[in-house]
């Protein structure tokens, strides 16, 4: 029978404005022996994600805010140590939302078993095959419609969602123009992900001006990562009937007051604009569709992915801190 110390991250405190380690502590906890209907596991990889920073406000944003004083939670890979179920073995990879430990002991029931696309890639779970990946196929197919010929504007466009975004686009035909906060960013969107035309939000000056040049014809549809004066010019520079798929709007996800919006909301009626905001995890019925095609794309070299790995759970505060700075390129992700 195997017990084994686990290392977790617990918020004890809400934070006010940006995050800082102040915010967090890392424990150590015993973990027994697995139960009949238990597994034992070893996290391999964690995934940090922007939507967490939500989940640190005493209401939550858009899912149930953590609670203090405990671990914190997220999606993970790891490896069954030991099972007390016999539909799992050891050594099997499961995928599961105990993010925040290197180890936990979990119902059998909480972790799902994977035959990995690759055995030297199953962080792609965390990503491109994962919850990332979902959301820029949900929200780019069901809620931008997008349309051969169109074009189509992705915020945060190196991002792991963004990024997914882009290609999955270009597959169906479409112009895309991507943003950014680096040239090298910028290029690696150019060059990989089939990009038309990047902007450079952090160095181009005026967003709407750079925008109208980059899509002389308008924007069709745009998929929304960050809010704020990226939302203010997509509208400036959006086609009637154009749609906006709302993933999410970083840019103000750490402010402690609220902050002026757009200037420009009329311009949804004007235009005939249609904006759904969606939350991934309602669409859990996509799912087999998504990992089918998306493996198939991967396999048929149409869709390439890109991650920022950080070592171990003593630097997953950092990496989750490191989102908001932009220090990521592609999927974040921590090797516990």
């Amino acid at each position: 029978m195997t017990t084994l110390t686990a290392k977790q991250i617990h918020l004890t405190s809400r934070p006010a404005g940006m995050p800082t380690h102040d915010n967090f502590q890392l424990v150590e906890v015993e973990l027994p022996a697995p139960q009949a209907g238990e597994v034992l596991v070893k996290n391999l990889y964690m995934s940090v994600d922007p939507y967490m920073r939500g989940r640190m406000r005493e209401e939550g944003i858009y899912a149930a805010p953590y609670a203090l004083n405990q671990v914190m939670y997220g999606g993970a890979v790891g490896e069954v140590i030991e099972s007390g179920d016999p539909d799992l073995q050891a050594g099997d990879i499961v995928l599961n939302q105990c993010a925040w430990q290197d180890a936990f002991l979990s119902k059998s029931t909480g972790v799902l078993k994977l035959i990995p696309f690759d055995p030297d890639q199953i962080s792609l779970y965390l990503g491109t095959l994962g919850m990332p990946g979902l959301t820029a196929y949900v929200g780019l197919l069901k809620y931008g419609e997008p349309k051969e010929g169109e074009t189509v504007l992705v915020s945060a466009a190196s991002g792991a969602v963004g990024a997914n975004v882009c290609q999955i686009a270009k597959l169906k035909g479409c112009r895309v123009i991507g943003s950014v906060g680096s040239d090298e960013k910028a290029q690696w969107i150019l060059d990989e992900c089939g990009a038309d035309a990047v902007i450079n939000y952090k160095t181009c000056g005026n967003l709407t001006k750079a925008l109208a040049e980059a899509a002389p014809d308008g924007i069709d549809v745009y998929f929304e990562n960050v809010g704020g004066d990226h939302l203010q010019a997509a509208l400036n520079v959006m086609n009637p009937f154009g749609r906006i798929a709302a993933c999410g709007m970083i840019a103000s996800y750490n402010n402690a007051e609220p902050v002026p919006g757009p200037n420009n909301l009329m311009l949804i009626v004007g235009k005939k604009i249609r904006i759904n905001g969606f939350i991934v995890s309602d669409h859990g019925d996509v799912r087999p569709e998504f990992i089918g095609t998306m493996k198939q794309w991967i396999k048929d070299g149409k869709i390439k992915s890109r991650e920022t790995v950080v070592e171990g759970i003593d630097n997953s505060v950092d990496a989750f801190l490191g989102l908001f700075a932009g220090s990521n390129f592609g999927k974040m992700v921590v090797k516990l």
